[in-house]
């Protein structure tokens, strides 16, 4: 992970433009780019692409679309920004969050009508955040179904992915301007190639302890749910260059991680009427202030575990996620008749949990808020047969990174853009600011697309 001076390489070939990273971010990068009449190069470490985008919902919120519009769901993108900045606590940039909250609509209608992306919005729940509905997913609902149908567009575009290719290091001269990188193949072979523009879209610095530990230390050592290969290259790379970073602690936890089988269980399980419990049968938290957050709230329990506790209507709504099937499959998500059997399947005092049921049932019945600051008005009773996961919480991706200007052009601390550099997804700083409770549901693949959209247009100008 080197910055080595552009003189001292000489490359066999050369591209237009080069793209580090297939995920999301890349992919859509280079069907800008393709969309523009511009060759590019997608170098992806692993065998096939799937990074981040693959282990996640895949879905990606947008204000003001044609699906919402159908639907009925009045939205914009100004209220948008408003809810990313008010979750956010007013941290990210006004009007770098304006600018993709502007861009996101249109990238996934044109995704839609030039790639046959069928994507669909979400009515029956809102994440919390969000004032409309507005989270647009595939019909699996799954991130491996996003990412794989961005990877066939984008060779049908006539994208060239060349995966088992780990970018090692970046020539640059004096200025700032990249010349080209180096790759390392299985085999150990390394090849150099120059280009005229480079994207960075390999994701931020999750799966680097060391990086993680020095960062976000509240989650250091916790599980990590996101990709390995997000080992912090491009945030490397980029102080190297001496480019400008910005929120480097700011992440997305999660805190419905089932446990130990590892598969994410839909935030819905919660923001439907359900609730959370630690292994003493007690609730500790308000569960619907968001989920990343929630992750390291989980982990100062005993044993970093929790149960999530529902009811057969929410696991309805829930099952729309491919993850949540898997877990049914996988035999996960308990189900019982009544609380004694609740607290005998899920091992949890009987006591104590059939008082903390009481309790919620109570709360809702009179739309009353609890002593965590937790409204349970309009919240439906759970009705027998109850449902439990046992989880813990998970470091998913981190939000921090390299700070890009609304052409997704990576900045130097004096707002100067660098030549020929961009940055997308992880590998830029998000709208999520520099804690876990600044991230907006969706964040993730909104800088995503929407930046890797920006960077390969600009690239294509460029």
């Amino acid at each position: 992970m080197r910055v080595l001076p552009a003189e001292d390489a000489s490359f066999e070939m050369r591209m237009p433009v080069v793209v580090v990273g297939a995920g999301a971010a890349g992919l859509t990068a280079a069907l800008a780019l393709r969309a523009a009449g511009q060759e590019v190069l997608v170098l992806e470490r692993d065998p096939v692409p799937r990074g981040s985008t693959a282990l996640s919902a895949g879905l990606i919120p947008a204000p003001g679309t044609r699906w919402q519009q159908a639907a009925g769901e009045a939205d914009s993108p100004e209220r948008f920004a408003a809810d990313i900045l008010a979750k956010a606590g007013g941290e990210p940039d006004a009007a770098m969050v304006r600018a993709i909250a502007t861009r996101i609509g249109p990238v996934l209608e044109w995704l839609a009508d030039r790639h046959g992306l069928d994507f669909s919005v979400i009515t029956d729940f809102r994440y919390p955040g969000h004032s409309a509905c507005r989270m647009h997913g595939l019909p699996s609902r799954s991130g491996e179904e996003l990412v794989n149908r961005l990877r066939e567009a984008a060779e049908a575009a006539g994208t060239e992915i060349l995966c088992e290719a780990q970018v090692t290091d970046l020539y640059a001269d004096a200025d700032g301007r990249i010349h080209g990188i180096a790759f390392r193949r299985p085999d150990g072979g390394e090849e150099r190639l120059g280009c005229g523009a480079l994207i960075l879209a390999c994701n931020g610095y999750g799966g680097n302890p060391a990086l993680v530990a020095e960062h976000v230390p509240q989650l250091a050592g916790a599980l990590y749910f996101g990709h390995a290969g997000n080992q912090g290259e491009a945030l490397l790379w980029g102080e190297a260059l001496g480019a400008a970073t910005r929120h480097l602690s700011g992440h997305q936890g999660h805190g419905s991680v089932a446990h130990p089988i590892g598969i994410l269980i839909s935030w819905a399980t919660i923001t439907q009427g359900g609730f959370q419990v630690n292994l003493e049968g007690r609730r500790f938290s308000d569960e619907s202030h968001g989920y990343s957050e929630q992750a390291a709230v989980v982990l100062r329990q005993p044993e970093g575990i929790a149960w999530s506790v529902f009811d057969e209507r929410i696991a309805g709504i829930a099952r729309q996620f491919e993850d949540f099937r898997q877990a049914e499959a996988a035999g996960v998500v308990l189900s019982a008749p009544d609380v004694a059997a609740l607290a005998a399947a899920t091992k949890l005092p009987e006591a104590a949990l059939r008082a903390t049921l009481e309790e919620v049932e109570a709360l809702k019945q009179a739309g009353a808020t609890d002593g965590f600051g937790r409204s349970f008005a309009h919240q439906p009773p759970l009705v027998p047969p109850y449902r439990a996961v046992r989880v813990t919480g998970a470091l998913f991706h981190t939000q921090g990174g390299l700070v890009v200007d609304e052409a997704a052009r990576v900045l130097r601390p004096d707002g100067t853009p660098f030549p020929n550099l961009y940055a997308a997804g992880g590998a830029a700083c998000g709208v999520s600011g520099s804690r876990a409770e600044g991230y907006l549901s969706g964040n993730g693949l909104l800088t995503a697309v929407a930046l890797g959209h920006a960077a390969g247009e600009a690239a294509a100008r460029a």
